[in-house]
This record gives C-alpha cells, structure tokens and sequence, in this order.
C-alpha cells in the first residue's frame, strides 16, 4: 500500500469509529446540532436488549407475579336466616352455656330449647332414643351439643366410646350442628380426639385450652366465665362453620330458653 494514503486511511477509520459508537448510543447533541442514526444500533441493540432481560429474569423473585394473581381464601361460613329453632342438649355444662346462648336467640329472633341431662355420657345418650325422640319433637333447625366433661378420664376411650359418638350424629341427620368438646380442667385420656374424628369438618369447637375461672367444684366454669365460653364457640363458628344461625351480640347477658328439659342421672 502506497504511504502516502495511509493518514487518509486513519483519518476514516477513526471516523467510523465515531459514528459507531453514538449510533449505539441514545440520540447525542453536540453544541444543538443532533447526530443522526447511522443504523448500527439496530445490529447492536437486539443482543444488549436480550441479555437485559435474561439479567432481569434472574434478579426477579419467582413468585413476583404470581403473588398478585392468587386469590383469597373463599369464606364458607352461611349465616342461615331460615333457622328458627335451636337445640341444645348435654350435661351439667349446659347450665352456664344455655343462658348466655339464650341470650344470643332473644336478639337474633330464633327460639332456644335446652336439654340438660345430668351426669350424662356419650354413652348415655348413643344408647338411649332421648335425641332422636327431641328432633322428632322439636324439629330443630340447628343443633348444639356439649358432652365429654363427663368422659375426660375414661380408659381405651376410642374401644368404648367410639360407637356412641358415631350414633348421636348419626341421630341428627341431615340438621346442621356444633359439638362444643368439654373445658378440660385436666388433660383428658382421648375423649376431645375421639369426637373431633367422628365430627363434620368446622363441627367441632375443642374447649379444652381454653383458661376459664372456675366454681368451687373445680369443674364447671363460673357463669361470667361460662358467658365468655359461649362468645368464643360463636366468635370461631363465624369463621369455620359450614352453617350457623344468626349470632349477633346480645345487649343482656344472659335470658331463659324457650322450655328447659331436665333429666336425671338414673334416667336411662
């Protein structure tokens, strides 16, 4: 090559090198003259633009879209206005529960009946006609239930009890209910397991944590504290049960059931 064009040579090589790199960068002005595209940006671009977006696939959590799109869980609970009548039976439990419960019918504008048999067992009642005889007589849209406190010591629970438990939900058909487990005062051989098994999802309310003040047989809680018991069952049922009546909190603490049932514990 003939030196005399080799300054030449330099002098467009360095231009082009110029144009090269404002052509891949963004549109530059140079004393308010703006340099135009030479084209070159579209040879460069593409590949810088793609390993941006690699790069930014790798920095972004995986879960960073998805956490907008799941949904919130869907809220089961049917508060059934067309309930109109309420059983509740059970042991001695039931004198401190069904007040405050009959409280709860009077400003809600259903009607409460009570069945209070005392000393009683699952045992009891899985082998006597006693609930099927009340649902035949009351026809109750709904039903709560409170046994075990009598049963918290009893060994091979499951072998004994099992039955009797299976057949006082069996005689309640197709009416929705709430068992309510017995307010442990000390830990119990199996009976809270026992029916929790044997219970519908969200039928069971365990009370066997709960710390409640207690009368002066050590068992059954105070009536204020029994009044707290019963809030907390309704308070979980508006959360986790399948169907429950209207439970609006009462003004009153307390009132009278529509008609108590009381049964002694030589009643078979």
């Amino acid at each position: 090559m003939n030196r005399k064009y080799l300054p030449l040579l330099l002098l467009l090589a360095t231009a082009l090198a110029v144009e090269v790199v404002l052509s891949v960068c963004a549109p530059v002005s140079v004393f308010g003259f703006e340099l135009r595209d030479g084209g070159f940006a579209q040879v460069f671009a593409p590949r810088a633009e793609a390993q941006l977006c690699e790069q930014s696939a790798t920095a972004l959590p995986s879960d960073s879209a998805a956490g907008n799109t799941i949904e919130a869980p869907v809220d089961t609970v049917r508060v059934d206005t067309t309930i109109r009548t309420v059983l509740i039976v059970g042991d001695s439990m039931l004198e401190g529960l069904g007040p405050r419960l009959a409280a709860y019918a009077a400003a809600n504008d259903f009607t409460l009946y009570s069945v209070i048999w005392y000393s009683s067992t699952s045992e009891y009642w899985g082998r006597s006609t006693k609930l099927s005889d009340y649902m035949r007589r009351l026809k109750p849209d709904f039903v709560f239930i409170c046994l075990g406190a009598n049963e918290l010591f009893v060994r091979n629970i499951e072998q004994s009890r099992s039955k009797y438990v299976a057949k006082i939900i069996a005689d309640l058909g197709d009416t929705p209910y709430l068992w309510i487990g017995p307010p442990n005062w000390k830990p119990d051989t199996g009976i809270n397991l026992l029916i929790e098994q044997h219970a519908a999802p969200g039928c069971y309310y365990r009370s066997a944590e709960l710390v409640l003040e207690r009368a002066a047989d050590g068992a059954h809680p105070t009536h204020d504290a029994a009044n707290r018991w019963t809030d907390s069952v309704v308070e979980w049922m508006s959360s986790h049960a399948p169907v429950m009546p209207p439970m609006e909190r009462p003004t009153v603490a307390t009132a009278r059931p529509k008609r108590v049932f009381v049964h002694s514990p030589q009643e078979k």
